[in-house]
């Protein structure tokens, strides 16, 4: 994958007041890191959305502050899902040098026969791994192709993924990625006849009580 970069400057303005940044097509920031200050950032909204939309927890973003280059992962971003537009970004600095945990997501790919020839149900397990590397090493995701799973019971799990050299994967090998199932009976249960309406139980205050508790919490 090519080189993500942001161009960023020191952003002086804080708080509150960001918002008319926003609206100036500016996308508030902040560069924090082990043993690196924070530092409010203030990026062309456009242009980093571009490498935003595209990156991932484990993509290595060099964010350029004033002419000077920080290897970076995203750590959070914020959306107006309203607009469809990013409010706020967050990045962790790193250094190249040094191993750092990271969050690598798992992308399914192809067709399992299984599902066409038994009308197999897809499971789907986790949807990342936690790994450890060299922010150089760092996968940008996990491809895993389904198209072998050909049974009933066929599935693959984080044991049989390939690991790059230089990644030390910190799951379980045990955990399911995804797994083929039969697809469920339809039970059809009959409903018991109501002899008369003393024999009928008044539950819908009780319901309504139960909605109230979930509401609130």
């Amino acid at each position: 994958m090519e080189k993500l970069v942001i161009k960023a400057v020191k952003r002086e303005v804080i708080g509150k007041k960001v918002g008319v940044l926003r609206r100036e097509g500016k996308l508030p920031g902040v560069i924090y890191g082990h043993n690196f200050e924070a530092l409010p950032i203030l990026m062309d909204l456009k242009e980093a959305s571009k490498v935003l939309s595209i990156s991932t927890a484990s993509t290595i973003i060099n964010v350029v502050v004033d002419g000077k280059e920080h290897a970076a992962l995203v750590r959070e971003k914020q959306k107006d899902y309203l607009r469809n537009t990013f409010i706020h970004a967050d990045f962790q600095a790193v250094s190249l040098t040094e191993k750092l945990r990271a969050k690598v997501n798992i992308e399914l790919v192809g067709t399992a026969p299984a599902i066409r020839n038994f009308n197999g149900v897809v499971v789907e397990g986790v949807s990342s791994i936690n790994v450890e590397a060299l922010p150089g090493d760092l996968p940008e995701r996990f491809t895993v192709d389904v198209s072998h799973l050909e049974n009933i019971g066929d599935g693959i799990y984080l044991r049989d993924l390939e690991i790059p050299s230089g990644v030390e994967l910190l799951d379980a090998l045990e955990e399911l990625v995804v797994l083929i199932t039969a697809p469920a009976a339809e039970e059809v249960e009959e409903a018991p006849a109501v002899e008369s309406a003393a024999d009928v139980e008044v539950i819908e205050k009780g319901k309504k009580v139960e909605e109230g508790e979930e509401e609130a919490s």
